[in-house]
Parts: C-alpha cells; sequence; structure tokens
C-alpha cells in the first residue's frame, strides 16, 4: 500500500482496539497510522493495543512478522523494539456483535478473547504494508448473476412451450 504502518492478518486472529468509552473493539481492517502524539491507531483514530508509541525521532519503522514494531533512529544502528502488536481470537468468532466499520463487540457467545502472539499457537502472521480486501470480484459475480437469470427465463421459455404443447395435444384427442 505505501503505507509502513498499514498491515494485513495472514491466518486467524483480530486487532484490539480501545473505543472513546474505554470498551475494547476488534477488527481486521489493518489501515493503521500515527496520531499526533506518536501512538499507532486506526484510521478512525482508536488507539491498537496493547498501546504502542512510535518515538517523533524515527526514520524509519518496520513491523515483523511477529508483530514486533521496530523503529529506526538516526545514529543508532540496530533498530529499538517500540512494542508488541498482538492478536486475539475467540472459540466462536460469528457470535461477535458487528457494530459497524469493521469493529466487533465480545459476546457471551464469542466467549473471552483469547490473546497471542502472531505467528504463535495457531495464530496468523502480520504483513507490513498490506490491507486486507475483499474476497469477492464483484464484477464476476454481477456476470455470473446474468448468466443464471438469462438460464432461468431460457428454462421457463421451455417449460411454458412443453405446457403448450401438452394442451395442443390433449385438444386433439
Amino acid at each position: 500500500t505505501g503505507n509502513t504502518y498499514d498491515v494485513a492478518i495472514q491466518g486467524k486472529g483480530l486487532l484490539a482496539v480501545e473505543l472513546p468509552n474505554g470498551d475494547t473493539a476488534y477488527t481486521r481492517a489493518g489501515s493503521l497510522q500515527l496520531s499526533p502524539e506518536g501512538q499507532i491507531v486506526t484510521t478512525d483514530g482508536y488507539p491498537v493495543q496493547p498501546g504502542i508509541t512510535v518515538p517523533q525521532d524515527a526514520i524509519g519503522v518496520t513491523i515483523n512478522s511477529s508483530g514486533e514494531v521496530l523503529a529506526s533512529i538516526a545514529g543508532q544502528i540496530v533498530p529499538t523494539n517500540v512494542g508488541q502488536l498482538s492478536l486475539v481470537s475467540f472459540a466462536n468468532e460469528g457470535g461477535l456483535d458487528a457494530m459497524g466499520d469493521n469493529l466487533f463487540l465480545e459476546t457471551a457467545a464469542s466467549g473471552a478473547a483469547i490473546e497471542g502472539t502472531p505467528g504463535q499457537d495457531g495464530f496468523g502472521t502480520i504483513l507490513q504494508g498490506y490491507v486486507e480486501t475483499s474476497n469477492v470480484n464483484s464484477v464476476e459475480e454481477i456476470t455470473n448473476l446474468i448468466t443464471a437469470q438469462r438460464a432461468y427465463e431460457m428454462l421457463a421459455k421451455v417449460i411454458q412451450t412443453s405446457d403448450e404443447m401438452s394442451a395442443t395435444t390433449s385438444q386433439l384427442s
């Protein structure tokens, strides 16, 4: 994507974010950015949990596949680890309550959040510079829908013609 802070989750897991009211929500939307204070936040400004702050003097940031956030600082040879992204899973992700804007809330049906490190214990890995997109090609699906509709119309005409032929045959007898 060209954005250093964009991350895609390859596999199982969600990012935890803190809502303005203090509640925790969960998302797979990895379009992240820095707040004016240097904190990693979502496009809506919700801080990613656990909170990670990038130093103002960082000249580059790398997020590796295990979620470590490494900041390159001028004058230092080795990048500094400024935080660790963690992922969350649920016993029943289908039980999460969708609140809109790609955010979900924990419910009794989803079970409690299980936190883990990317790449370990069945959690997915992090891909820096990518975002998750739809797995549906809308043009192809509309084309398939039109094809199915035309096939249905053709079969309806065949049945109608067959019924008319049967009616004509029964009148001749």
